[in-house]
């Protein structure tokens, strides 16, 4: 039976000691057995937040790391440096590090690589802008993009990573996919999943919605087969706003 995940994506907010703050609330009142809870910090929380909260409950995400393994690249932070943290996951491929910072599909397969030869859980995103969508060309543009990446792993190594899909033009805006929007594109999703690699491991492949999922619409959204829970942004913020989130199944 595939993981219940619930992974909150901080992006750039909160200072070392907001961010620690609300990671000792957040681990004070979330409960559960069955949802894997992620804290998506800032590379500066990651040490930190990992000391404090339950490992039993929550695992702890980068939101990036560096496409080479070392080297003179200032500013940079490895997934060598990331797994040294006690991090288990790191996310990968956000609309936000490809529109911003021009990620393509060839720096994603180093990062992949990488984040994998070090033991780390890659949540990979994927997702189309306002255009593909109105274009109803937003299955083929999801499909190209997993091709281009993900689809060139091992089936070993492919069964060690999370999807997370997001709908670019539902990311910060307010706007929502609906929950059969969503539904629709997950099903695509597993199903180009299982004619790659096979049914079995398309239905073991959690795959997330990611795009303005909130505590009003979790519930809706989760009941979905094919949604296995969310990458949370803002209301990942609010500690009592992402509990309600993750107790949403």
């Amino acid at each position: 039976m595939r993981k219940k995940i619930v992974a909150g994506n901080w992006k750039c907010n909160t200072t070392l000691q907001e961010g620690v703050a609300l990671a000792k609330e957040v681990n004070s009142i979330v409960k559960t057995s069955d949802v894997q809870v992620i804290l998506g910090t800032p590379f500066i929380h990651l040490t930190e937040v990992v000391k404090l909260v339950d490992n039993k409950a929550i695992a702890v995400a980068a939101q990036n790391c560096a496409a080479e393994p070392k080297g003179a690249f200032t500013g940079e932070v490895s997934a060598a440096m990331v797994k040294s943290t006690g991090a288990q996951y790191v996310i990968l491929g956000h609309s936000e590090r490809r529109g911003y910072y021009g990620e393509t599909s060839e720096i994603l397969n180093k990062k992949l690589a990488l984040a994998l030869e070090n033991g780390l859980t890659p949540i990979y995103c994927c997702g189309e802008a306002l255009d593909v969508r109105e274009a109803g060309k937003q299955n083929e543009f999801v499909i190209n993009q997993l091709e281009e990446t993900i689809f060139k792993l091992s089936a070993d190594d492919f069964k060690k990573l999370v999807i997370a899909y997001e709908p670019i033009w539902a990311i910060g805006t307010g706007k929502t996919a609906t929950s059969d929007q969503a539904e629709d594109m997950l099903k695509t999703i597993r199903e180009a999943i299982a004619a790659k690699y096979g049914k079995a491991i398309a239905d073991e492949t959690s795959i997330l919605y990611g795009g303005s999922c909130n505590a009003k619409n979790a519930k809706e959204l989760f009941a979905k087969p094919n949604i296995d829970g969310g990458l949370i942004g803002g209301a990942s913020l609010k500690a009592e706003d992402f509990n309600t989130i993750v107790m949403s199944f």
